[in-house]
């Protein structure tokens, strides 16, 4: 044992992973490509389920919207349960619930039942994420975090990019609940596998658990991510409520549980502890990281909108269009993680930051002529910027936490990625309506008329032109984000009473 302990220490202190981390990671990485597929497995078979199952677009968008909803709820309270449990347990909780979601989805007779399937996978999959970058954050040398950050994006890149492609060529010789039957013995696999290989790797406490603050949480959040979901909705004259009705409950619970965590985090009791904004760095980085989520949710609807509506492209197109960008966004993260780790930070994102902004403008030109090539090399270039935000944004920001922050602080990044998501959705979808002076409105209605190129254009343009001066916000932000040598936040001696339990080897 003792062998074994000094052995994990030298290789940590030369950067290395032991063999007992190194599957660890592996195999999180793996299970958090399977969940993150499945958030856009659905997308291009929405259509399908909809004319199957006889429901309107607008009922049928809860797939999506559920999901998401679902998302933002479970991450605040994942933060708590990486305190509490082991690293084995919350891996096979999170895989037992994506696998089970999987399986009533695939089963599902009508709409009830495969809108509880999405819910019960989306509560697996908020999990994983948090749970993944925790234990990146513990176990990863501080001097090979930006490659382990960089492997992390390929993930996080290519499985949402290549789901629409697969699910679309599935598709053409299955019907949509086949896409459910196929990732089926996928996410078993990796429970089994789990199972009986994840280590744990994890240190839990006692972390009590405040029931007023799930609530609070569970509230604000879902509150905030439906109003923007029905803001967007509201703009194509969908909205089942005015939006400001859950945006305005949304922000009220949110201070509330705001107040409720400053309170709480003085005993070490806080859902989620805000502490974690008194790095100045990790507060950057999130800000950052906020901007360029609003700006590629954002572009991954309005453009697909403007492909298919202005330039009559079909959606098998449009996946495959789309698909190059989100490859080479993963495929470069590792080389981004390795000139993080070299040069940090600054030399990365504000490169980043200009090309994703200079993209934007070119976007803010498009007409109904625009040749297709020009989409495919301008959303490559896009994707190449934001290949150079994501990595040194989430390594440098969770760098800058102390260990016994790590956990809260992933569950937060992956908490505003949701809202962030939402936000870019809403607002680039609200800009489309207001542009094409109501053209938007009557895509998908039965009964409408021919689709007015030039106005839907004219809605694009302004779209993306918003999103440009947006995006300039995330340059300026650029030039703050530095590499932290070391925690900024001081890592305190565990409190007098307090249980700690050992790592298992």
């Amino acid at each position: 044992m003792t062998q074994s302990l000094s052995s994990d220490a030298t290789a940590y202190a030369e950067g290395r992973l032991d063999s007992r981390s190194r599957v660890a990671i592996i195999l999180l990485l793996a299970a958090v490509f399977v969940v993150f597929l499945n958030e856009t497995f659905l997308s291009v078979a929405l259509t399908d389920i909809d004319n199957d199952l006889h429901i309107s677009p607008t009922l049928g968008q809860w797939f999506s919207t559920g999901f998401a909803l679902t998302m933002a709820v479970v991450i605040p309270i994942t933060g708590w349960l990486l305190q509490r449990l082991n690293t084995r347990p919350v891996f096979i909780t999170a895989m037992s619930l994506f696998t089970a979601g999987t399986l009533i989805a695939a089963t599902a007779p009508g709409f009830p039942l495969l809108l509880l399937g999405r819910i019960v996978q989306a509560s697996g999959t908020a999990m994983m994420m948090p749970l993944m970058m925790t234990t990146v954050m513990t176990l990863v040398p501080p001097q090979s975090l930006g490659r382990m950050m960089g492997r992390i994006s390929i993930v996080m890149s290519v499985a949402p990019a290549v789901g629409p492609t697969i699910s679309g060529f599935l598709l053409q010789i299955m019907p949509w609940r086949g896409l459910f039957w196929v990732m089926l013995p996928i996410a078993g696999a990796m429970l089994i596998i789990g199972i009986l290989r994840v280590p744990n790797v994890s240190e839990p406490r006692r972390a009590p658990l405040d029931v007023l603050s799930v609530i609070l949480s569970a509230i604000a959040f879902s509150g905030l991510v439906y109003g923007l979901s029905s803001l967007g909705q509201a703009a194509n004259g969908a909205a089942v409520m005015p939006s400001w009705i859950p945006l305005t409950i949304g922000s009220v619970f949110l201070l509330v549980f705001v107040l409720r965590q400053l309170s709480l985090q003085r005993t070490d009791s806080a859902l989620l502890d805000l502490r974690t904004f008194t790095s100045r760095t990790f507060t950057m980085s999130l800000t950052m990281l906020a901007v360029s989520m609003i700006a590629l949710f954002g572009t991954v609807i309005v453009l697909p909108l403007y492909m298919q509506n202005v330039l009559q492209q079909k959606p098998i197109l449009i996946g495959l269009t789309l698909l190059p960008g989100g490859l080479l966004m993963g495929l470069l993260g590792p080389l981004v993680g390795r000139l993080y780790d070299r040069f940090g930070p600054t030399p990365l994102v504000v490169p980043g930051a200009v090309v994703v902004s200079a993209v934007f403008g070119g976007f803010s030109f498009l007409t109904p002529t625009t040749p297709v090539w020009v989409i495919i090399v301008a959303y490559l270039v896009l994707c190449l910027g934001l290949a150079f935000l994501f990595t040194p944004l989430f390594t440098s920001g969770l760098g800058a936490l102390p260990p016994h922050l790590y956990s809260h602080g992933s569950a937060t990044l992956a908490t505003i990625q949701q809202v962030a998501g939402a936000a870019g959705t809403a607002i680039f979808v609200a800009l489309l309506a207001i542009g094409s002076g109501g053209a938007a409105a009557e895509l998908g209605q039965p009964g409408a008329g021919p689709v007015d190129t030039q106005a839907l254009a004219a809605g694009v343009r302004l779209a993306f032109m918003v999103g440009a001066f947006v995006s300039l916000a995330a340059l300026a932000l650029a030039f703050f984000v530095r590499k932290p040598p070391a925690a900024e936040i001081p890592d305190p001696e565990p409190a007098e009473g307090t249980e700690v339990a050992a790592p298992a080897h």
